[in-house]
């Protein structure tokens, strides 16, 4: 027997359990309130006269957010998604659209987005029609109306989180519903006016020159704030006073601001807001005005978005890196249109392409050489052959089924995870750790499975021998899945933003193919044939099998070092050679294997009492060795520094990558270490970041997702006034340094 096979089970769903985050709370939730660690949301309703047919009544959603944290506006500015209501009703009522009260100019960096800071209602009115029929009340009750409502909402900081929710309130029919009457009353004050005289707004050259009158003479002679309602045809981030004027004449307010540099309109009507500054603002008077312009002029001609990145990829690789990355992971919680045929078959090929290429990854070696002898041991029977590969694509394909799926709910239910996402729990690291030191073990004939083990076991073992190639399957996925091969990534950030069933199709595909050599050489004789037949040479490749599986082990310990520091580090390998240890006195025999093992057993236990916590503690990322260096080559990514740089018109080169990434080391190793590359580097002037997702960090998801990618590696070359260069996985030099000649 090659190594244990029913005990699998319950050590690889243990680690599957301790991988994923608590899924139940992270969950939407259903009630009026819903609350995240980023806002409190809840459903408010105000109907002074009761809910009746042409009675005057407002449901709204109202946002309470966190210091720092904000939401946005119908037009969300440079990067960022405005919150969406979705109402279920009964027959005969129905909701007019957001009465969206004034925002706020939010800068961020050399950017600004438009949006809500502290609590804001939106509110939205509420009409009953004379179809309405009203539902019996319960015996003793009043009768009510149900309003429910689904809302997703793009949170952020420096970082952006999309959430959403589910809500339900029951409005009595009689009586009046005034609870939040002062809030509706603030919204309702905060609502632009319409005013009388619609303006005009003309066309000049590069700008606009918008021209108001109407507005009433104590706002004359202030500064006001501009908020247009169609996106990306002024330049948002655009300063008064310095890169747009505004002045009165009479009753007559003038302003010239520069249009958007990728501009995405040309309307012929430009509908526009402006405000009263905060300190301007009297209380019980209008703050905020409205109007519709008719637009004169020639427009010049539209400067779209380059076609190499979208315009969220480049506001996130500069300084809203979140808001844009987090605004297409939004998408993942909302309905998508149908993606293209042809866009979707060309992922499902890339997806079977990846997987298959993940079978040369050194992740994988250890459990795939495995394989091979277990196909070797069976050599001659074509009918074991065929078991045994189907049995092991089965394991791979639901495990990866399992995986993805995982990640996709709790993404949609909020949570920053991406591929790989497993290994970034040091308990699942210390669990990988201690079953490839028990694989290693037996491979090495410390001890076979069948003495430790109980019979019933070993009999169940018997009678389910595809257990063993399943759940080697498993294991191949729970090992692969870190690594990122060429073609996965491009396959797996696409399946970030479909439906469920055809992300899980791409998911059933790169399973496909990592399974694909053993399923075809199960089922193609002429392949069975070309391995040795079985004879002693099986047992000194078993032993050096061995070596493999503890070279794995220094590689988990060290990603744990990573993650929990040199403490948590050394207190794994104290365990592991606890583990081995009580794994050796139980092949003892007699009274000696019961009083050695009882004695290393309650040894351990104390030892995992006094310092095990080490293991699974989260401290502080250590800069890695090469932040460390004198020059200070590496430098830690954020959005913030990104933003710093390509404001001092600085290229800057981003490594996403992880300690438990073995494409990454390689990388690292092989091309980004390479003395005429670094030179390159050093001669374009170009600034390297190291974005380390060793740890779950949700700003680096949301990069990630801006890339259209869920893992690690993913390299991004970009230099001011030009598209951000997404590089290969398997990166080489020639390619880094024709990226970097191109500048």
């Amino acid at each position: 027997m090659i190594f244990p096979r029913i005990h699998f089970a319950t050590l690889l769903i243990a680690i599957a359990a301790a991988s994923m985050p608590a899924a139940a709370q992270l969950a939407p939730k259903t009630g009026a309130v819903v609350t995240t660690p980023h806002v409190r949301a809840e459903l408010v309703a105000h109907a002074p006269d009761g809910v009746s047919p042409g009675a005057q009544a407002w449901v709204g959603l109202q946002i309470t957010h966190q210091p720092e944290w904000h939401t946005y506006w119908k037009n969300a500015g440079d990067s960022g998604l405005p919150t969406e209501l979705t109402w279920t009703l009964p027959a005969g009522v129905s909701t007019g659209e957001i009465a969206w009260p004034v925002p706020k100019k939010i800068p961020v960096g050399n950017l600004a987005n438009y949006g809500y800071e502290n609590t804001v209602l939106l509110p939205v009115p509420l009409e009953v029609s004379t179809l309405y029929k009203p539902p019996m009340a319960l015996a003793g009750g009043t009768p009510a109306m149900d309003v429910k409502l689904k809302a997703s909402w793009l949170v952020c900081r420096k970082e952006c989180i999309p959430e959403e929710g589910e809500f339900i309130l029951s409005l009595p029919l009689q009586g009046s519903t005034a609870l939040h009457k002062a809030d509706f009353d603030a919204a309702q004050a905060a609502q632009p006016q319409p005013l009388a005289q619609p303006g005009g707004i003309e066309v000049d050259g590069t700008n606009l020159r918008i021209t108001l009158e109407g507005l009433p003479a104590a706002v004359q002679g202030k500064t006001l704030a501009f908020f247009p309602e169609t996106p990306e045809v002024i330049r948002t981030a655009a300063v008064s006073g310095k890169d747009w004027t505004q002045s009165w004449q009479g009753g007559t307010w003038t302003a010239t601001m520069p249009l958007a540099d990728q501009r995405s309109a040309s309307p012929t009507v430009l509908p526009l807001v402006v405000a009263l500054a905060d300190a301007d603002r009297q209380p019980g008077q209008p703050v905020a005005w409205r109007a519709e312009a008719p637009v004169s002029g020639n427009w010049p001609a539209a400067t779209p978005a380059r076609a190499e990145v979208s315009p969220a990829l480049q506001a996130a690789l500069t300084a809203n890196a979140a808001n844009a990355a987090n605004a297409a992971a939004s998408a993942s919680t909302t309905d998508l249109p149908a993606q293209p045929t042809g866009t979707f078959a060309m992922a499902l090929l890339g997806a079977l392409l990846g997987g298959l290429l993940l079978n040369l990854m050194p992740c994988v070696f250890p459990i795939l050489a495995i394989k091979v002898l277990g196909f070797a041991r069976q050599a001659g029977n074509a009918s074991a052959h065929r078991k045994a590969g189907l049995a092991y694509t089965g394991g791979v394909m639901l495990s990866f089924l399992a995986l993805g799926g995982a990640m996709l709910a709790l993404r949609a239910a909020g949570a920053q995870l991406g591929w790989g996402f497993q290994l970034q729990s040091p308990g699942v690291v210390a669990a990988l750790a201690a079953l490839f030191t028990l694989i290693g073990l037996n491979l090495v004939g410390v001890f076979e499975f069948g003495h430790a083990a109980p019979s019933s076991v070993c009999t169940a073992q018997a009678k389910h021998p595809l257990a063993n190639d399943f759940l080697s399957g498993v294991l191949a996925v729970v090992i692969a899945s870190p690594c990122t091969a060429p073609f996965m990534g491009v396959s797996l950030g696409f399946a970030i933003g479909l439906p469920a069933a055809q992300a899980l199709l791409l998911f059933a595909a790169l399973g496909l193919g990592l399974a694909l050599p053993y399923l075809v050489a199960g089922f193609v004789p002429a392949v069975a044939h070309l391995l040795p037949k079985p004879g002693p040479w099986m047992g000194t490749l078993r032993r050096l099998l061995a070596f493999p599986m503890f070279a794995t082990v220094a590689w988990l310990v060290w990603i744990l070092g990573q993650q929990s520091g040199i403490d948590g580090a050394g207190t794994l390998l104290a365990l592991l050679v606890c583990l081995a240890a009580i794994v050796w006195a139980f092949t003892l025999r007699g009274r000696t294997r019961l009083v050695i093992a009882t004695v290393l057993i309650a040894f351990t236990a104390v030892l995992t009492g006094a310092i095990g916590r080490n293991v699974l503690q989260v401290v502080e990322p250590a800069r890695l060795a090469a932040n460390s260096t004198a020059d200070q080559r590496w430098q830690p990514w954020s959005a913030e520094r990104v933003s710093e740089l390509s404001g001092a018109g600085q290229p800057v080169f981003i490594d996403f990558t992880a300690a438990w990434c073995v494409t990454c080391q390689y990388n690292k190793k092989r091309t980004l270490a390479d003395a005429d590359v670094l030179a390159d580097f050093d001669a374009k002037k170009v600034a390297m970041l190291r974005a380390d997702w060793t740890r779950r960090d949700p700003a680096i998801t949301a990069a990630l997702t801006a890339l259209g990618r869920s893992g690690v590696p993913v390299y991004v070359l970009q230099a001011p006034g030009k598209a951000p260069v997404v590089l290969t996985e398997i990166l080489g030099k020639d390619e880094v340094r024709a990226a970097l000649a191109a500048l």
